[in-house]
């Protein structure tokens, strides 16, 4: 009889899920995986000193690595760790980003399949410092080569990958998502809010994100329905002080929320998502949206015309955006039909069976010793 399959998963803070859509993709493939009969063992990173230590969540094995650094240090120092107590066993590896990816030499001398997910182009993203963009654009290389095979959450990130390694190298698996049926009024009429009556905007306040060209287009005019905006805003970021100053008394901002139900709802009984993202792969946040039935106003780019084919309006800059708003308020059937389109868009790519079959397709590949 055949040993059992063994999964390691890297380069998260580890599950359950509580930051961002890594995690979110982690804690998913390991439940599927551990009901289909695999062993998965997660590396988790905990605040503090102390020795490792393991337990167990729902089957899923997870390594408890403590690390005293805050930030970016932090998760440097977690990754180094968490790959080290990798290389001291032969199973398979799933790496997920490449932030760090140099430290993946180390599996590849032992001789321990790794598969790397190449996440997006990070390096290319305005935020980043000159020191942080050469240190991604770095770990960009050493990812594509020390990765035994790149998984690509999407056609233009395997198009990039494809100007450092040959394009056979590369499977693209997009991320999954949850179809939202339905969700709570409760959460919605809390924040005094009227289901079908306001948008939702889910982002970092990042320039990268045109916020502040959506908060500029959206309050040219009255519009006889709120925009809600959630995040974090903060009033020593210059950033943040201009996008609040550009709003109308139609915006709402109303911090960070983390509760999953809670963002479920405002998804779902909101006229629409609104998706400012610029760069990137398939950004979760997209495709939650179509799981949850939105019709999507999204910035026009050519990873989010992937996302979102035929289910979404794009705009460019804050006047496009305000076209957006104008065709959509005089329009109201054009809503239905978005998200007919999106809905349409979202079963035939994005449903979580199907993505986590084709990763379980593709790490069998891969699996030690197997002819």
């Amino acid at each position: 009889m055949n040993a059992i399959n063994t999964l390691r998963i890297l380069g998260t803070r580890g599950v359950p899920a509580a930051h961002g859509g890594f995690e979110t993709f982690a804690e998913f493939l390991s439940l599927y995986l551990v009901a289909k009969g695999w062993r998965v063992v997660v590396y988790c990173q905990d605040e503090g000193t102390g020795p490792v230590c393991t337990d167990t969540w729902q089957g899923v094995e997870r390594v408890h690595i403590p690390v005293a650094q805050e930030g970016p240090k932090g998760t440097v120092v977690f990754d180094w760790k968490a790959t080290a107590h990798a290389a001291q066993h032969q199973d398979l590896c799933l790496t997920l980003g490449y932030n760090t990816a140099v430290f993946c030499a180390l599996l590849r001398l032992k001789g321990i399949p790794n598969l790397i997910n190449m996440d997006g182009i990070e390096w290319s993203r305005a935020k980043w410092g000159t020191v942080a963009k050469t240190w991604f654009w770095l770990n960009d290389w050493a990812g594509s080569w020390l990765g035994n095979h790149l998984v690509a959450d999407h056609p233009q990130i395997k198009l990039h990958l494809q100007s450092r390694v040959a394009g056979s190298k590369i499977t693209t698996i997009p991320y999954g998502a949850d179809a939202v049926t339905s969700a709570p009024l409760e959460p919605v009429q809390a924040l005094g809010l009227e289901p079908g009556r306001f948008l939702t905007v889910i982002a970092r306040a990042e320039p990268e994100n045109s916020l502040l060209e959506i908060v500029q287009g959206f309050s040219a005019k009255p519009r006889g329905m709120q925009l809600v905006v959630l995040g974090n805003y903060q009033d020593s970021n210059a950033y943040h002080r201009a996008v609040k100053a550009a709003a109308s008394a139609e915006v709402r901002f109303v911090g960070a929320i983390y509760d999953k139900t809670v963002v479920q709802a405002l998804r779902f009984h909101s006229a629409a998502y609104v998706h400012g993202h610029q760069v990137g792969g398939t950004n979760p946040s997209l495709v939650e949206a179509l799981g949850a039935g939105n019709a999507v106003v999204a910035h026009d780019n050519r990873f989010n015309r992937w996302v979102a084919g035929e289910g979404a309006m794009y705009f460019n800059g804050a006047e496009g955006f305000a076209r957006c708003m104008d065709e959509l308020l005089a329009n109201p059937a054009k809503l239905d039909t978005l998200r007919q389109h999106g809905h349409k868009r979202f079963e035939e790519a994005f449903t979580w069976p199907d993505v986590l079959a084709q990763y379980e397709a593709l790490l069998t590949r891969y699996l030690p010793n197997r002819k």
